[in-house]
């Protein structure tokens, strides 16, 4: 815990905010600000993250979430705010119990790729008699076995990464802190990596990942916490964001090809019928049932698909901050290029 502090009361507040904060979470961020300069990257940041939970920390670049990643991790320290890692006042105390991927990659580019996981190992406690087997396996699933002899500079950025990802979860961490970790991969070593995550939870981590490509965060996570020029605007279960945020629209494909669709337009509770490539999109009034127009649709029309339009993360995310434009009055993009300064912490 990192809040500044003037008085002995104070402390007292902050003692009896890791007693009751840490008994089920595995992250506890409250009131956490941290600035460079007159830049301030993260703005009273409160943040629970329940133990065995997946997590998924989004927004554009320059949002603020590697800054708060560095602060979780002790990287960087607050100016003010209390924050908790599995129930210690700084991650430093529960370092081998953490795994951590970095926005910014790095491994010893000189050792070969075996050498350097088994000393990763041997740093986070794993038996030596377990190490060998667990990184051929780490290697197989992530389709790199025949890279364990390598030096790690012959390697290509993306198998690079995925060692560095290995790193991060050789010891089997109760926590995994992943920051953008599908940056430059393609997408069959994003599925690979995707499913190995997803088996880290399975074992019983807890796992927080930021990425500002949303998308990645709807394939993993079960909760999503936004933030926007260092403010958090939501924090929500996926399921909860998606009824909130429920468009009321339906999607079909006609049957055939070029089929008359006004009997859709027709239906009760529809207030506007329109093409989107080679689908249809009905949308809903406000107090009709969807299921109902569902069948209503099906018994007028014949359709080879229909389903509710999913709201995606990225149309949310735009809604919630359309008014909070950068300084060029533009909207901040979603999908801006990453940093050329890795140091740059104000942009983080």
């Amino acid at each position: 815990m990192h809040r500044d502090r003037h008085s002995s009361g104070e402390e007292v507040l902050s003692a009896k905010f890791a007693t009751s904060a840490l008994s089920d979470a595995a992250v506890v961020l409250q009131g956490v600000t941290k600035s460079f300069g007159s830049k301030t990257a993260v703005d009273d940041l409160d943040l629970h993250i329940p133990r065995g939970a997946v997590y998924g920390f989004i927004g554009p670049n320059g949002a603020g979430k590697t800054t708060a990643i560095r602060m979780i991790m002790s990287i960087l320290f607050p100016d003010a705010g209390d924050l908790s890692v599995l129930g210690h006042p700084s991650a430093l105390d529960a370092k081998d119990r953490i795994g951590y991927l970095p926005e910014e990659r790095g491994v010893y580019r000189k050792m070969k790729v075996d050498a350097y996981l088994t000393y990763i190992a041997r740093l986070k406690g794993v038996p030596p008699q377990d190490s060998d087997g667990r990184i051929r396996r780490l290697l197989e699933g992530l389709d790199l076995p025949d890279v364990l002899h390598s030096r790690c500079e012959e390697l290509s950025k993306g198998m690079l990464q995925k060692v560095q990802f290995i790193a991060a979860i050789i010891h089997e961490p109760d926590l995994l802190i992943l920051d953008e970790p599908f940056s430059g991969l393609d997408p069959v070593s994003m599925r690979a990596l995707r499913e190995l995550i997803l088996a880290q939870h399975a074992r019983g981590a807890t796992v927080l990942f930021s990425t500002h490509a949303m998308h990645q965060a709807e394939e993993i996570c079960d909760h999503v916490v936004m933030i926007n020029h260092g403010h958090k605007v939501l924090d929500d279960p996926l399921t909860a964001i998606r009824r909130r945020y429920d468009p009321r629209v339906i999607v079909f494909e006609p049957l055939e090809p070029g089929a008359d669709v006004d009997s859709a337009s027709a239906l009760p509770g529809v207030e506007q019928c329109r093409q989107v490539d080679d689908a249809f999109e009905i949308t809903l009034g406000e107090r009709v049932d969807p299921r109902e127009a569902m069948r209503d649709l099906t018994a007028a029309l014949a359709v080879a698909r229909v389903e509710l339009k999913r709201p995606s993360l990225e149309d949310i995310f735009v809604q919630l901050v359309a008014g909070d434009d950068d300084d060029s009055g533009e909207p901040t993009s979603m999908h801006a290029a990453p940093s050329a300064t890795a140091g740059n912490e104000a942009g983080a």
